[in-house]
């Protein structure tokens, strides 16, 4: 008789399914060449957008994989534009740069306002972008699409306003200073004001830069006076920050020769909801507007170190550096990672999107199976290495990537 267990049904059929579609990869160090990666082609093929994830934000390997994988998209498909899970204002320096301006990438990192990304492996992602677009035909460019850290377009706000600034820009001003999650919620008019500033923007004919500006800050003000919880989750930061993001990409693919790679967590990349499902990811709204030209990669470690801030009684203080925590790899059935790692022993990449399947397998893709994710804070400082978030591969991902093995992230 058959196991009706979740996870266990014919696991044999599974492995053999995982192992046959596996494509290993000849390391995870960049400018490693992308004959590897030729058999994703098929599988992207009239994709625009590619949601590239990650199971912590503090993970080395998950830095090198996606600059792996970025490589292949814009040297093999030609994609255009890096979008990234950063501050929508402050990543027009980091664009600078990469276009070729003369500012300090450390500098620009800096500015982005998350420390995840203030490291070494994304300052070679970085000089690599600035590398290609020496000698591109065309040059691709760093987008940032988190309306968080709105200083820099309230800066270029102010200038564009001149004498019409002060009366304008002064409601807003809390929000330079605002993170998300510390201190209460600001008042709920701030979003009001920030909306003024874009109605009286959109009056005089500005151009569209000093549009982009206010529509960041209206952005910013809306999530920096919600709630992190609340009855109605509606309400809450969350869902509004997630239908934010993927605004934000919408915007870039206004160019119709626009294709994007889009960095992000795996909870932001996936096609479901997060947060216990309540949330709609970015990815399901990506899936909702743009049907089968986004696809979502999540990707998955077995064991291993990463970078995160740990939250003390329920808070994060952002003047304590991040910590290391480390994670065994865990072996029940139900645990995605735990079939991955049977699948081929190093790091590799599986379509799950195309192709026949075995019945056992599309029986399995569509269990409520667990995998890994960590954000940039992690609780309970003993139980950590139980958590998990819910998934339906078939549902939530159109491939996984895996790395047997994590290091913690290089801060610069």
């Amino acid at each position: 008789m058959r196991s009706t267990v979740p996870g266990t049904m014919n696991e044999d059929e599974v492995a053999k399914w995982l192992k046959a579609r596996a494509i290993p990869l000849n390391g995870l160090e960049p400018a490693a060449g992308t004959a590897d990666l030729a058999p994703l082609r098929v599988a992207l093929d009239g994709v625009r957008v590619v949601g590239l994830g990650e199971a912590t934000h503090g993970s080395r390997e998950f830095f090198l994989i996606r600059h792996r994988l970025l490589e292949f998209l814009v040297e093999e498909l030609g994609f255009t534009t890096l979008a990234v899970e950063a501050s929508a204002s402050a990543s027009r320096a980091v664009d600078d740069y990469v276009q070729g301006g003369s500012g300090d990438p450390v500098e620009a990192l800096a500015g982005l306002g998350f420390w995840t990304l203030h490291t070494a492996e994304m300052l070679a992602v970085v000089e690599w972008l600035r590398d290609h677009n020496r000698t591109a035909s065309r040059k691709v460019r760093f987008v940032g699409i988190d309306p968080q850290h709105p200083a820099a377009s309230l800066d270029a706000l102010g200038t564009c306003l001149g004498d019409d600034a002060a009366g304008l820009l002064d409601p807003l001003a809390p929000l330079a200073g605002k993170r998300l999650g510390v201190g209460p919620p600001l008042d709920r008019r701030i979003e009001a004001d920030a909306r003024r500033v874009e109605d009286f923007l959109a009056g005089v004919s500005l151009s569209d830069e000093a549009l982009a500006h206010a529509r960041i800050v209206r952005q910013s003000a809306d999530l920096a006076s919600r709630p992190f919880r609340h009855s109605d989750p509606a309400q809450t930061v969350s869902v509004a920050r997630d239908r934010y993001l993927a605004d934000n990409v919408d915007l870039l693919l206004d160019d119709p020769d626009a294709k994007v790679a889009l960095w992000a967590h795996n909870g932001h990349v996936m096609k479901g909801g997060h947060s216990g499902g309540s949330v709609p990811a970015m990815g399901m709204h990506l899936r909702q507007r743009h049907g089968e030209t986004y696809y979502a990669l999540g990707v998955l470690f077995g064991s291993g170190r990463f970078r995160a801030h740990r939250r003390r009684f329920g808070r994060v203080d952002p003047a304590r550096p991040p910590v290391t925590f480390r994670v065994p790899l865990v072996r029940r059935p139900t645990i995605v990672e735990a079939r991955l790692a049977t699948a081929h022993p190093g790091d590799h990449v599986i379509d799950l999107r195309s192709g026949p399947r075995p019945e056992a397998v599309t029986r399995w893709l569509g269990e409520p199976l667990h995998m890994r994710g960590y954000g940039g804070a992690v609780a309970r400082r003993f139980t950590y290495k139980l958590g998990y978030m819910p998934t339906v591969l078939a549902e939530h991902f159109d491939g996984i990537a895996f790395v047997p093995e994590t290091t913690a992230s290089t801060p610069l």
